[in-house]
């Protein structure tokens, strides 16, 4: 007959192989005393001994790759935010899996002429782990004579005349916003959970919402766009949620508290003259299945049952 032990303040089954639950809960443990080991239960792979090389298990991840750099001066789309790959993964115990954090792309050039290639943002940097991969946010476009917003993970916001956004990649984020034909105002970058606002009657362009993350433990937004710049100086428009920047108005200045870059470790797009926000690999594992090995130096943080890491730079997670 099964009974309960205390090893190491845990409450841990104990008996025989026959004696052995046939179903388990994800990280439940029980000292088998027919082979004398500690066994641990997933619901991909049963019952497996705890140092057994080939254990499977799941574990649960966010990606968020840097985002898109703004376009330039006021002459600027917002960069679409990076990104954005939620979801849960099968590792196998004792593998090395690497982890990149892409940094966010650059802002484009301050520049009098309206035909400068160099008002034009730069894409941001792809974040991975465990052969997935978020796309770099989409540059903002910078100019007059600019081909539009640049593709990404959501896409860049574009500039007057009458261009289109950036297209996001499906799954990971939303297209930037379209620009006016009359007057010179852009449009905003796309953010993981909603496109980029577009050029309305005389108005510029909001930045793409991201989307809510509990992963950590607390609700947060991650991979929001930046807007666009005002080209008149009476106002400015707000970035997505989620790290969103916002642009430059044309007093070279912006309105309220809100940055022109987008926020570091969130993935989020640049407002125009912004640059893009880094992004960050975080993973939720099960305390019981906790490796304790890594490299780049993550934060590590507990909710619950499940350790949490937060990669803010590359690194490694060894299962």
């Amino acid at each position: 007959m099964t009974r309960a032990i205390d090893i190491a303040e845990r409450k841990i089954l104990t008996g025989t192989t026959a004696e052995r639950p046939a179903s388990g809960s994800n990280g439940q443990q029980y000292y088998n005393t027919s082979t004398g080991r500690l066994e641990l239960y997933n619901t991909i792979g049963g019952w497996k001994n705890a140092d057994e090389t080939g254990l499977q298990f799941s574990i649960q991840y966010l990606i968020a790759a840097g985002g898109g750099g703004g376009g330039g001066a006021t002459r600027g789309g917002g960069g679409g935010a990076g990104g954005l790959l939620t979801g849960n993964s099968t590792i196998i115990k004792d593998t090395v899996y690497n982890i990149v954090v892409g940094s966010g792309g650059s802002s484009g050039a301050y520049s009098t002429s309206a035909n400068d290639p160099a008002l034009r943002g730069s894409q941001g940097n792809s974040s991975s782990f465990n052969s997935l991969t978020s796309i770099g946010g989409g540059p903002g476009d910078g100019g007059d004579s600019q081909p539009g917003g640049g593709a990404g993970g959501s896409g860049g916001g574009s500039w007057y005349p009458a261009k289109a956004g950036g297209a996001g990649t499906t799954g990971q984020g939303y297209a930037g916003g379209n620009s006016g034909s009359s007057s010179p105002y852009g449009s905003g970058g796309g953010g993981a959970g909603g496109p980029g606002g577009n050029f309305d009657s005389g108005s510029g362009g909001f930045g793409g919402v991201g989307l809510q993350s509990s992963i950590t433990g607390t609700s947060t937004y991650y991979c929001g766009g930046g807007s666009s710049s005002d080209y008149l100086a009476n106002s400015n428009f707000s970035g997505g949620l989620g790290g969103g920047g916002i642009g430059k108005n044309a007093s070279g200045t912006t309105v309220g508290v809100s940055p022109m870059n987008g926020t570091a470790n969130t993935g989020g797009g640049g407002g125009a003259s912004g640059n893009g926000g880094s992004g960050i690999v975080i993973l939720r594992v099960l305390t019981s299945l906790y490796s304790g090995t890594t490299t780049g130096s993550p934060t590590v943080t507990t909710d619950g049952d499940y350790t949490v890491l937060q990669y803010t730079s590359s690194g490694s997670y060894t299962a």
